[in-house]
């Protein structure tokens, strides 16, 4: 991969292909980390209205200690959200390149952690699961907010419920039959551009769940460890580029006499 397209895809300068591109990349790691984290624990980790859901459920059936289970998991996925709103603010009023990269960068710490400790875990399943559920919820919104952040909201990654609602939206555009030409009234069209973004999503979030959930069957908890080194590959331009300059020793100009 040309170190110049792997530095546009998290730089702190954007495009609507890097955008796009970045889109599809974290979709499927989504995708491979919900569908692998189901396996590991029995839950989605990136569904925050069915957590919601089942809190609310929970708490009217009496089952309060699923009821705070599910409420503390949602507070952890804000966090995550959160954690990537301070880093990039952060980063952004020191100027640097790799403000989105930062977050990309724990992401990929705390799935390499996930991967590597998941085989300790299992000895201690009873204790290891409500963790595993918080750290994966804690990542999921992590990675979220650093999509919505950078394509301002226009794309999301860690759900699809958003992204099959617009490509019906715009499906129903595109089947429209515009029967007669109306000076007052506008043809009806279908945002094209839109529903291939959407579809791709979609379609990288589906063929991640696939590829992560068979990974996960296969190899365990390690499965996640090349997940960890794609988001690493992804963050490390930008915050090289950041460390390089600071490295940089500036020349202070000589004074006369």
């Amino acid at each position: 991969m040309p170190i110049n397209y792997l530095r546009s895809l998290a730089d702190h300068r954007r495009n609507q292909m890097a955008d796009r591109h970045l889109g599809y990349a974290l979709a499927f790691v989504a995708g491979a980390t919900n569908a692998g984290g189901f396996l590991a624990v029995g839950q989605y980790t990136s569904h925050m209205t069915g957590i919601a859901s089942l809190m609310a459920d929970a708490a009217a059936l009496g089952q309060l200690t699923i009821a705070a289970a599910a409420f503390i998991s949602l507070i952890t996925f804000v966090l995550g959200a959160a954690t990537t709103a301070l880093l990039t603010n952060w980063a952004g009023r020191r100027h640097l390149r790799s403000r989105f990269a930062l977050s990309l960068l724990l992401e990929a710490l705390l799935l390499l952690l996930f991967g590597l400790a998941g085989s300790y875990l299992t000895a201690i399943r009873e204790l290891a699961a409500p963790t595993t559920v918080l750290l994966l919820c804690y990542i999921m919104g992590l990675q979220n907010a650093v999509i919505t952040k950078i394509s301002s909201a226009t794309i999301r990654t860690t759900h699809i419920t958003g992204i099959v609602t617009d490509i019906g939206i715009e499906l129903g555009k595109l089947l429209y039959y515009n029967r007669a030409v109306n000076n007052h009234l506008q043809a009806v069209r279908a945002n094209r551009a839109k529903l291939q973004l959407h579809s791709l999503l979609l379609l990288s979030f589906a063929i991640g769940g696939i590829l992560g959930a068979m990974s996960f069957k296969r190899f365990g908890f390690i499965a996640t460890v090349p997940l960890a080194i794609g988001l690493a590959l992804l963050a490390a331009m930008p915050i090289f580029d950041d460390l390089y300059a600071a490295g940089r020793t500036p020349v202070s100009p000589k004074k006369d006499g």
